[in-house]
């Protein structure tokens, strides 16, 4: 059942109190990631339940690992997890909006993450929680990579995961805020789909990006290599 805790190696993702449940897009996110190994500081936007931030606890030594989430519930099943994991010296959950988080914070991190909202109005049937976990009316594609460039640091990355369709898009309104792509990996669900997600992770240096595609399964659950490779230290049974 979607509601029953999640179980990963190294942590356990309670989550019968969010909207959004443990899901490819953000494992794969943050197992895709490339963390500098001087990062000292990470943030996670919209953490939902944690998980990409207990990802961040498990991968790195990074002193300080700050989420942030909207929703209440979310909120305190975040806490919850980063309370129960090996890591809550290192987890601090703030329940706040990324607009007022970034006019009250002073820090400046080295690597920002983000699963972020991108549904449109064609999902606004769905419950108040869930609709705000993934529509962009609260938070903008304009407003999360603006906050992204004012809270990195000089030598910081920021990654996130979008739909592939929005991939153009994206990086324009990136360069805008004066961030550049230096990953870009494109995502397909198995060799007969489409491409669905684009992985990016950007920096405030302008370089030209390497560029492939990943392939998750061969058939149904039966995956790839390549993906098997980057989630192989979260999932136990991989």
């Amino acid at each position: 059942m979607p509601d029953k805790p999640f179980k990963f190696k190294e942590f356990t993702v309670v989550q019968d109190k969010c909207a959004m449940k443990v899901g490819t897009d953000g494992v794969l996110l943050g197992a895709w990631v490339n963390i500098n190994p001087g990062a000292e500081s990470i943030l996670d936007i919209g953490t939902g339940s944690g998980l990409i931030a207990l990802q961040m606890a498990q991968r790195s030594d990074a002193e300080l690992i700050d989420a942030l989430e909207i929703e209440t519930n979310a909120f305190e099943q975040a806490v919850e997890n980063f309370e129960n994991s090996d890591w809550s010296n290192r987890l601090f959950c703030y329940h706040a909006s990324l607009q007022e988080f970034r006019e009250e914070i002073d820090e400046k991190y080295d690597l920002i993450i983000s699963n972020p909202p991108f549904f449109n109005d064609s999902f606004k049937a769905l419950k108040d929680d869930r609709a705000i976990a993934r529509h962009t009316d609260h938070l903008s594609f304009h407003e999360l990579l603006s906050s992204s460039a004012s809270l990195l640091s000089e030598k910081g990355n920021c990654a996130f995961i979008i739909p592939y369709q929005e991939e153009e898009n994206f990086i324009q309104i990136a360069k805008d805020n004066g961030l550049y792509s230096s990953r870009i990996t494109r995502v397909r669900g198995n060799s007969k789909s489409t491409l669905k997600r684009s992985l990016l992770q950007l920096s405030l240096k302008d370089i030209s990006p390497v560029i492939n595609e990943l392939t998750i399964e061969l058939e149904r659950h039966v995956y790839t290599a390549p993906y098997v490779d980057i989630v192989k230290d979260f999932y136990l049974k991989l």
